[in-house]
């Protein structure tokens, strides 16, 4: 048990260092680019497709802040702007979405890069389908009339959001939510380790892989990445990009099984906490939850298809695939 233990906090530190090299200057960057107004240059930027979508200019502040900063942030400008919204169910349900598709990017996308996979790609596949899947739900809403009702914001009306503090102050408290995260961050990481420990040795891995077979022959994806690839989804991309990293090292995994792993959590992780902030603002959970994850699997499935070639390998066998023939 002790030498377990001790295995146990080496790997977890590892792991911790491998990811805040990674998310620690981009935070730091990210915080500075706020100082200096970024964000309002990107909302002023994405006014434009707001209104292409069919979304008040509003949105673009909520969805700049959602992609550069955080939710929590974006949630901060929901608040902020409560009193000057006027959209609908489908309308807030659409942006809700985007938001779940595209948010901290600088930092998630950075560890997609750090576990293997293209940044750029990865990056232009979570704005796409925001935007591509915000555009369809207004769509849908002004042909049928599906979630035409206006939403009321009065509720936030009452809540107060404190303004971020400049100068040092603002540093400051960055600066202790910054180790905060960093603290949980690592608790997290170790959990996680324990749990795939776990899963290995009474054969819940093998079992819930198997569970899985229907939904990774459709997608795709090797059910070598399966278990830490469903961690992430159901967790988030930050510990499930950081098992990967861990995963990719011991195990070599070839391009393709890392790109199509890293694209599905790019587009659909922590279905759990993310998905239930956006239904406490209102959102619909088949526009959040339902639609979002099915069109991942179409795009994880195409991209499954047309990255075929990429390994350049004999298949295996039929009996280590879960995958169709073509894998």
């Amino acid at each position: 048990m002790q030498r377990y233990v001790f295995d146990l906090i080496n790997r977890s530190q590892k792991l911790f260092i491998t990811l805040m090299k990674v998310m620690l200057p981009v935070m730091i960057i990210v915080r500075i680019a706020e100082e200096f107004g970024a964000i309002k240059v990107a909302s002023d930027l994405l006014t434009p497709v707001m209104s292409l979508i069919g979304l008040p200019a509003e949105a673009g502040l909520i969805w700049a802040t959602c992609a550069l900063v955080s939710m929590y942030g974006a949630v901060g400008a929901f608040i902020g702007l409560s009193a000057h919204l006027d959209m609908t169910a489908a309308q807030l349900s659409a942006l809700c979405a985007m938001m779940l598709f595209a948010h901290g990017l600088p930092v998630e996308q950075a560890i997609v890069k750090r576990a293997g996979a293209s940044l750029i790609a990865t990056t232009a596949l979570r704005v796409g389908a925001a935007i591509g899947y915000g555009a369809l739900v207004t769509w849908v809403s002004n042909m049928t009339g599906w979630l035409s009702e206006p939403v009321d914001f009065s509720w936030m009306a009452g809540s107060t959001v404190s303004e971020t503090a400049s100068g040092l102050a603002g540093w400051g408290d960055w600066g202790v939510q910054t180790v905060k995260s960093l603290i949980v961050s690592f608790a997290v990481i170790t959990a996680l380790l324990v749990v795939l420990d776990v899963m290995k040795v009474t054969g819940l891995t093998d079992k819930f892989t198997l569970a899985l077979s229907p939904i990774l022959r459709v997608s795709g994806l090797s059910r070598d990445v399966a278990p830490v690839t469903t961690i992430g989804v159901l967790l988030g991309l930050t510990f499930g990009g950081a098992l990967i990293i861990d995963d990719a090292r011991k195990n070599n995994y070839p391009p393709r099984t890392l790109f199509l792993s890293l694209s599905w959590l790019s587009l659909s992780h922590s279905l759990i906490e993310d998905t239930a902030i956006m239904l406490a603002l209102g959102a619909d959970i088949w526009v959040v939850l339902v639609g979002r994850v099915i069109l991942t699997l179409i795009i994880i499935a195409l991209l499954a298809r047309l990255t075929i070639r990429w390994d350049r390998r004999p298949d295996p066998e039929p009996d280590q695939l879960v995958t169709d023939t073509s894998g």
